[in-house]
């Protein structure tokens, strides 16, 4: 899971490590991640190459806004619920 922001609305500081792989569009990937532990801390991918995705569990907030739009649900595991209405599905 991950939110998207504008790069205006985001301030990256730290030292980060970046790993580029091929997703299943055939597009780039780039990773951003901790090179201490590991962690992915951002990304940026096609078609949203101008928006900065950052993973959910990033933030310490437990009142972090429910999600909108799910992608991919042919590959999540099958106890996975993606539930609520205002919620947009797409594969």
């Amino acid at each position: 899971m991950q939110a998207r922001f504008e790069p205006a609305q985001v301030a990256i500081s730290g030292r980060a490590q970046k790993w580029t792989r091929t997703a299943d569009s055939g597009e780039p990937v780039e990773n951003h991640f901790c090179p201490t532990c590991g962690s992915t801390v951002w990304y940026l991918s096609r078609p949203h190459k101008d928006l900065i995705a950052i993973p959910v569990g990033a933030f310490a907030d437990p009142g972090f806004p429910a999600p909108k739009f799910s992608v991919y649900e042919s590959k999540k595991h099958r106890w996975v619920a993606i539930v609520g209405d205002a919620i947009e599905h797409h594969d």
